[in-house]
């Protein structure tokens, strides 16, 4: 005879209670429980952490967290919409708002967190809202269609998550913040200064140190903040985000242990004071803290788990509360002791005011290990300082290399194989070292496997690269070759087709794909070859035998925006420009209603325009003596330029004609990632070089080239690669250096990554290209010279063409535009700080 099933209620549907859920069926045990899922809200499960996201969309499928037919599928009851309202003990039975009544053998309560509003006269204002369910949102946008300005109260976490969202609904945002600094909790005051500069830089008000007393009608706006120092606001909406509390309500009138400040008291099985009752998420306190990250949540919801279904040993100990994220575009992380209180502690600090980025580690008395960190605009190295905390791995001898820019090619970080096996390198699902080499002795040999059996990577996506560095260092060890193919159809890495082409001569994907592919090949190889035939051979992207291997940029030579429309950028090279030409652009953007933005890379862009509409704008501008400016390609943007010596009082060489020589020497070069450069005329450096692909700044005695830097994702300054050269041994450098990358690199990659690649690193690339260790350097000087010999500006190619114009038509005979096909506006006025946050010159 079957035993009955145990009768498991589980209170609140979020991403903790949810995770309980999927824990319970992987423990193999669901079978034996009889389950009832409640929720508050409408919608099953979503993803709270990327909850900004939605706003791309305005769908709830970008953060959905609940597979299709998980519940059916597992035989689990779930009652959304409906709020649990009491827990009689008792009785033994849950009750709800809708008046069901669920009895129950055991309970998880995973009520989480609610948003708290200080009591502000005018706090309850319409207008006023939080920033925590996806009904907030829809609020919150529906406000912001007839408002102008917005402001969040709380610059934390979710309070600047809350500024982005308005900033992306086109309000212009501030911030006000209590405390003295932005993330009080999670970064010092030289941290918070920096991020402050940063968040200002893209047009939002940092108000910092305000208290604020009331909230009343405005005068030019729907409301007026009024704050302790006598300052006063007016803004069209508000949205608080001034921290958290537990929803412990049905806890407390339950008579379980509560804390002196609220939560549910639990121990390290997430066990309440009742022994058939489990608390998990915000809602727990343990060891008198609530946790407010995700990850700790889902190391409860395994505990309870563990401890329920007696399938495993696991307990919640407490949580290392270290994080990174990008908020704003901004990398911000916080590691440990981020604040040096540890007595006897000894911090390190890296400013760089010019390219914004605020370093700082602490480390213990004996510089032995590392107690915490702080990284502000540039978080590269903080999967290294994490595990140097976690491991209590000691220092290398000068700690304060761990965080110093890189001045000779070498690399302070560590590598896969110096961690332990105890390593955690998914906090989000703690996931160990171990365990992937365990999932690789048990067969799993990629990344996809990798997931299904330890969940690594499923969380927020940040230890990706982590984990597929310790997978490729293990197979490797165990013999097996790591699978380096580009795709399915063809065995090759790009290198390797590469070198194919340029041997075999190869002009066609056909002729690839014949001799060397299988199959008719797929999104991944065609733009890969497409890529790599023009830079042999520098055809026409439009030829016969490659329009079809394009991408959506390169097939229109122009980047789609999020509305199907597309971008005209001409090449205005060192952002060098007549006033004639000035003219003519403004009466392109004029005549076709084009939005213009002036890009940090020294050149206008025009936005806004119709696929048909293409040809005749390129017309227009190439007979004003425009050219392509190749932004929608895999090729050199611009080369970004000061003054020099021309103008600056300063400057101690023509920056201005070098930025011109070079951008005119390199700009129809196709390469495996975007390129841009940069002169500078001085060791001030106005002009960034030394956050760019090549970047050179004049010297007394000629020019130093770096090399290998980026402003991208993950910034990296570049390395100094040679000093003091003339013009010669300079342009001699960078074709070398240029093509070697565009030989060897792998697809997608950007120099940084394919320096900190290879083995050798920077010496390694000196001695190729400046000493000529391969004996390449007339084979890389000649393909360069074939680059530049036969360029052409694409647009002024299209258009001479009639055959080629073809594809921009809507109909095959007519050039009248598809009145089925409407384009809305979805502004009228951009702010200039929202634009400058928000465009962008690349795809």
């Amino acid at each position: 005879m079957m035993s009955e099933k145990i009768k498991l209620v589980v209170i609140g549907n979020g991403p903790v209670g949810h995770n309980f859920l999927e824990y319970l069926v992987e423990s193999g045990q669901s079978d034996n429980y009889q389950v009832t899922v409640f929720g508050e809200e409408p919608i099953p499960a979503y993803d709270r952490v990327h909850l900004t996201s939605w706003f791309k969309n305005q769908s709830v499928d970008d953060i959905n967290m609940v597979k299709e037919g998980f519940y059916p599928a597992n035989d689990f009851a779930l009652h959304t919409g409906d709020k649990v309202s009491q827990i009689d003990r008792f009785k033994r039975l849950v009750i709800s708002e809708s008046g069901l009544e669920i009895s129950y053998d055991k309970i998880i309560l995973a009520t989480g967190s609610f948003p708290f509003v200080p009591p502000v006269p005018g706090h309850d204002r319409d207008n006023v809202f939080v920033y925590r369910t996806i009904d907030d949102l829809e609020k919150i946008t529906a406000a912001a269609k007839k408002g102008k300005v917005g402001a969040v109260i709380g610059g934390g976490l979710l309070g600047l998550e809350a500024a982005k969202a308005l900033m992306d609904l086109d309000l212009k945002t501030h911030v006000i913040e209590f405390a003295p600094r932005l993330m009080a909790v999670q970064v010092d005051d030289g941290g918070g200064n920096m991020l402050s500069k940063k968040i200002q830089d893209l047009g939002v008000s940092v108000h910092t140190q305000k208290n604020t007393q009331n909230i009343s009608d405005g005068e030019s706006a729907v409301h007026k903040m009024s704050f302790a120092d006598g300052e006063e606001l007016e803004t069209d909406l508000i949205v608080f985000s001034a921290g958290i509390r537990p929803r412990d309500e049905l806890a407390r009138n339950a008579g379980l242990g509560m804390g002196a400040r609220g939560g549910v008291v639990i121990n390290n099985n997430c066990l309440t004071s009742d022994p058939d009752i489990y608390a998990i998420g915000e809602v727990a306190l343990w060891d008198n803290k609530i946790y407010g990250l995700i990850a700790p949540g889902w190391s409860m919801a395994q505990a309870a788990v563990d401890h329920l279904t007696g399938t495993g040993t696991s307990e919640f100990a407490g949580a290392d509360m270290s994080t990174k994220l990008k908020l704003m575009g901004v990398d911000v992380a916080s590691i440990g002791d981020a604040h040096g209180t540890t007595p006897n502690s000894r911090s390190y600090t890296y400013v760089n005011d010019r390219e914004e980025v605020y370093k700082k580690i602490v480390v213990s008395e004996d510089d032995k290990y590392l107690l915490g960190a702080v990284l502000i605009g540039d978080a590269a190295e903080y999967g290294s300082l994490l595990q140097f905390m976690l491991n209590k791995m000691e220092l290398p001898s000068e700690p304060e290399g761990l965080i110093l820019p890189s001045l000779d090619g070498s690399s302070s970080g560590i590598g896969v194989d110096a961690l332990p096996d105890s390593a955690v390198l998914c906090s989000c699902m703690n996931v160990t070292k171990a365990d992937v080499i365990d999932a690789v002795e048990a067969g799993a040999a990629d990344m996809a496997a990798i997931k299904s059996c330890t969940k690594a990577a499923t969380g927020c996506g940040g230890c990706t690269a982590l984990v597929t560095q310790v997978l490729n260092c293990e197979l490797e060890k165990s013999g097996v070759e790591v699978n380096t193919d580009l795709c399915e159809h063809f065995a090759y890495t790009r290198q390797d087709l590469y070198n194919i082409i340029r041997v075999e001569n190869i002009k066609t994907f056909e002729q690839l794909l014949e001799k060397h592919g299988t199959g008719l090949g797929c999104d991944i190889c065609k733009p890969t070859a497409a890529n790599i035939l023009a830079s042999c051979w520098n055809d026409h992207v439009f030829n016969s035998n490659l329009q079809g291997l394009q991408d959506t940029n390169d097939y229109f030579m122009g980047n789609m925006q999020k509305d199907g429309t597309y971008s005209v950028v001409p090449r205005v090279a060192g952002g060098e420009i007549t006033p004639d030409k000035l003219i003519v652009l403004g009466e392109v953007a004029k005549k076709y209603n084009l939005y213009t933005k002036i890009t940090g890379g020294q050149r206008v862009d025009l936005f806004g325009a119709r696929s048909e509409q293409l040809p005749e704008i390129w017309r227009e501008l190439v007979d004003a003596g425009f050219e392509t400016g190749h932004a929608y390609g895999k090729s050199l943007r611009t080369v970004k330029s000061c003054v020099g010596s021309t103008w600056c009082r300063y400057g101690v060489q023509d920056s201005m004609a070098l930025s011109i020589l070079l951008e005119n020497r390199y700009k129809g070069l196709r390469s495996p990632h975007k390129l841009k450069m940069a002169v500078s005329g001085c060791t001030r450096e106005c002009a960034e070089a030394q956050s760019k692909d090549v970047g050179i700044i004049a010297t007394e005695n000629g020019w130093n080239m770096y090399v290998c830097g980026n402003g991208g994702m993950k910034p990296r300054h570049a390395d100094l690669f040679a000093s003091d050269l003339s013009d010669v041994d300079l342009i001699k450098y960078i074709d070398r250096f240029y093509m070697f990358y565009v030989r060897t690199a792998d697809r997608l990659q950007r120099t940084s990554v394919w320096m900190d690649n290879m083995e050798g690193g920077l010496e390694y690339l000196k001695s190729v290209i400046i000493d000529d260790k391969l004996g390449l350097a007339a084979e890389l000087e000649q393909e360069m010279s074939n680059v530049v010999d036969t360029y052409q500006c694409e647009w002024k190619t299209t258009i001479e063409d009639p055959e080629k114009l073809k594809r921009f038509g809507h109909f095959v005979n007519s050039k009248l535009h598809d009145e089925n096909v409407i384009f809305t506006t979805e502004r009228e006025q951009i702010r200039p700080l929202l634009v400058s946050a928000n465009t962008t010159e690349t795809a």
